[in-house]
């Protein structure tokens, strides 16, 4: 039995392909160098509860898309109320959702789908800004997945 192996090894596979996506990272996210801004935009996920039936796991992972929220970026807006203090919040809003959303789809109906990698449900995206201690900014959301329970009792 290799499901776990197997799902860790085909969901970095899928991310590292995503040209938006520098460095992918799995286990305790303490352990991951923040510090280091060459990693971003940065994807780390865990793993989370699996629930055991007779033909299937349904295993859970937290993933996290990251980026570095940038104060250099400029900004040139003329209505003050447009301004999102200067950063590029929105774009790493942006381009963060649409790596999520990439392999939502790939586990709902895409690459990932068809090898059995299947979604769950509808996950719920939440946005979260200055978790960490260098200030980053994207989205968090737990992923229940199933794959077959290819366990043999013989």
């Amino acid at each position: 039995m290799t499901n776990v192996y197997d799902l860790i090894t085909e969901i970095k596979s899928f991310l590292r392909a995503n040209p938006i996506v520098n460095t992918v990272t799995f286990g305790d996210i303490s352990e991951v160098d923040l510090n280091k801004t060459t990693i971003f935009p940065l994807t780390h996920f865990v793993l989370g509860n699996t629930t055991i039936t007779n033909n299937t796991l349904q295993i859970t992972i937290s993933v996290m898309f990251l980026d570095i929220v940038d104060y250099t970026k400029g900004f040139n807006s003329t209505d003050a109320g447009d301004r999102q203090d200067d950063t590029n919040i929105v774009d790493v809003y942006n381009t963060q959702l649409q790596l999520a959303n990439d392999l939502i789809s790939h586990l709902k109906r895409g690459d990932l789908y068809r090898q059995e990698y299947q979604l769950i449900g509808n996950p719920v995206c939440e946005p979260f800004r200055d978790r960490f201690e260098n200030e980053l900014a994207g989205w968090a959301v737990d992923l229940n997945i199933e794959v077959p329970n290819n366990f043999s009792v013989c």
